[in-house]
């Protein structure tokens, strides 16, 4: 990952930002989990999460903190969890590959409103700090200009030129700001941790 200057995410607020739509192809990569208490998107019920292999997925620390999921292993740096969910396919593992900016991504998830599975497509941004009680901030996000709505989080960024892996869903933000001059840099963006920030703790834990 292309490392930018640094940036300050302000502030995680309301409950989508820009367009997504229902999609079928978000239900063969990702499942919905049900949380049932409040999240850090908001008062949200349902989460996503991703296959990983036969016996575990991957998802966003937030989002199995509240679900029924056991939880095998969690980030220490990062809001992202491994849990045991049996899973079944033909595309097990999935094959990772951390994007660059200005990359194309699709996002899958699902939608708490609607319990349906959805899509969205946009560009990879900037780098960016998110600090809150799940994300550290030596942990850095991706900015993406990608629709998400609450429930998408712990669901996936694909790089869309070869339909690899690149990161995790965990948030959104109403606006960036450049950390020295508070100058809005981006509007309505989502958050997702990239591949680089987890492969090795991924191997190691599900190698364990």
């Amino acid at each position: 990952m292309r490392q930018m200057f640094a940036l300050l995410v302000l502030c995680l607020t309301g409950c989508s930002v820009g367009h997504y739509e229902y999609s079928q192809e978000a239900q063969k990569r990702v499942d919905m989990t049900v949380t049932g208490i409040p999240t850090v998107l908001g008062l949200g019920t349902l989460g996503t999460t991703i296959p990983l292999t036969a016996e575990y997925s991957l998802t966003a620390a937030h989002v199995a903190k509240f679900s029924l999921y056991k939880v095998k292993a969690w980030h220490p740096e990062c809001d992202l969890a491994i849990v045991y969910h049996k899973n079944s396919g033909q595309n097990l593992p999935p094959r990772f590959r951390n994007g660059f900016m200005g990359d194309r991504v699709n996002l899958y998830g699902y939608s708490f409103y609607t319990a349906m599975p959805v899509a969205s497509a946009g560009k990879n941004l900037v780098n960016t700090s998110l600090q809150n009680r799940w994300n550290k901030p030596d942990c850095v996000v991706v900015a993406t200009d990608a629709g998400v709505v609450q429930g998408m989080s712990g669901g996936a960024v694909y790089n869309a030129s070869d339909d690899t892996l690149a990161g995790v869903i965990v948030g959104y933000s109403d606006e960036i700001n450049a950390k020295g001059s508070g100058k809005t840099l981006y509007k309505d963006v989502a958050l997702y941790i990239p591949y680089a920030r987890f492969a090795d703790w991924l191997a190691a834990e599900t190698k364990s």
